[in-house]
């Protein structure tokens, strides 16, 4: 005789069911209408809070100091968090029993992943390479020919991966496999279409990939210290936790801080210099308009006790509110994206590297659409204004072969002479 808990669930048959659930797949009362269970009453929310926000303190300073090492540390750590998205990507559908039956077939996977790779930064840091190697006759000859050959290169290592696939196929095996490959490609998708946008952000000023990622940052922080307070209303039934009051919360603290934080970023020159080659040195140029400041009378209907009567804004500010508008109201999508893929996988967490936050995957959903979305901005809105004859005079430049741009820097140089011997 099966005993009932309380009349409405089988001991015995719900604890069958938590031994077929793994650690990592989603508790029943998820898959509830709304997720109601979850916003009331949770015993181990305060623990949760805690371990959450601890991790997030460690993720906090670990990103300030990358910042502060400058570039390359950022790249560095791009690739890093790209690798750790792919592995847990790459264990979603990985099934221990085919795997067995096919010795090399995740090493396969993993070269279609680091030939993307190859393509995606060779394709963005050629010219910054080339910027850093000019003054060496040797290497700039050595990296001129990598990036000359660079395409067919890249080519020729995936068309190596295709291959190796085909030679690899094994009867009865078939669906597993063109299933990973095709997997192995969705994920490159996901991981590289996107995340290249952040490295091309950085690049361009570390202000255009700091002030997203903050905001991403701020926007998930306030909508979890809003929703873990006030959150009554149950805001999407793919993500139960998630309520309207964090949402509105969230979004009203993100626009505020993307104002603020960009008047703060953007007086730092280390911050908002482009960085053209490869190196480390400190970063020194003349401001953009965007980081000039100017003068904005307040209104008069201000009461008399207010200190201040004119306020010093800068123009990048404005963009600023567009993108804190896009980080609270469009970004966190890509959440609830990654929510409903969760579910469809019945997982809680893509991983457990981070505590409290779950895997890395966990973390960047929403940054990788924030990082497409910058970049598109920037370039549409930004780049735009600063396009002058010296950029297309580069473009013209580098095409030349080493000895052509000495020629050309010669004679430049003589008629610079000519004309300063000519008006003395």
């Amino acid at each position: 005789m099966i005993k009932e808990n309380d009349g409405s669930v089988p001991v015995t048959h719900t604890g069958r069911a938590r031994r077929r659930r793994g650690s990592n797949e989603v508790p029943a009362d998820v898959d509830q209408s709304n997720g109601t269970k979850l916003l009331a009453n949770d015993q181990n929310k305060y623990k949760s809070m805690l371990v959450r926000a601890y991790s997030t303190i460690w993720m906090i300073g670990g990103f300030i100091f990358v910042v502060y090492m400058g570039h390359l540390y950022i790249w560095a750590m791009i690739v890093i968090i790209q690798i750790f998205m792919a592995k847990e990507l790459f264990n979603l559908l990985r099934k221990a029993h085919e795997d067995k039956q096919l010795p090399g077939f995740r090493l396969l996977n993993w070269h279609i992943f680091f030939t993307a790779m190859l393509f995606v930064y060779g394709r963005i840091l050629s010219q910054r390479l080339v910027n850093t190697v000019t003054t060496d006759k040797f290497w700039y000859k050595l990296v001129g020919n990598l990036i000359k050959y660079h395409m067919v290169t890249c080519y020729f290592l995936y068309i190596t991966g295709f291959v190796w696939f085909i030679l690899s196929l094994k009867k009865k095996l078939y669906k597993y496999q063109f299933g990973q490959y095709a997997w192995t490609h969705m994920i490159l998708i996901v991981v590289f279409t996107q995340s290249s946008f952040t490295v091309a952000n950085i690049f361009e000023g570390i202000f255009w990939f700091l002030l997203p990622a903050s905001l991403i940052v701020i926007n998930d922080i306030a909508a979890y210290i809003f929703g873990f307070f006030f959150g009554k209303t149950p805001l999407i039934k793919l993500s139960p936790k998630k309520t309207w009051e964090g949402f509105i919360g969230a979004s009203v603290t993100t626009i505020i801080s993307a104002f603020v934080l960009a008047n703060f970023f953007g007086r730092f020159q280390w911050l908002t210099c482009p960085r053209k080659d490869l190196s480390t040195g400190w970063l020194q140029c003349d401001p953009d308009p965007l980081f000039k400041p100017e003068i904005f009378g307040l209104p008069g209907w201000l009461p008399e006790w207010f200190p201040w009567t004119e306020i010093q804004i800068l123009p990048v500010q404005w963009h600023a509110l567009g993108l804190g508008l896009f980080a609270s109201i469009i970004a966190p999508f890509g959440g609830f994206f990654a929510s409903g893929f969760k579910r469809a996988f019945n997982i809680k967490d893509f991983g457990d590297s981070i505590p409290g936050h779950g895997g890395m995957t966990d973390r960047m959903d929403c940054q990788m659409v924030m990082a497409v979305f910058a970049y598109i901005y920037h370039q549409s809105f930004i780049v735009a204004q600063s396009v002058s004859l010296g950029m297309i005079l580069d473009q013209i430049v580098m095409n030349l072969s080493y000895e052509e741009q000495r020629e050309l820097y010669s004679k430049l140089g003589q008629i610079l002479k000519d004309r300063e011997f000519g008006e003395s």
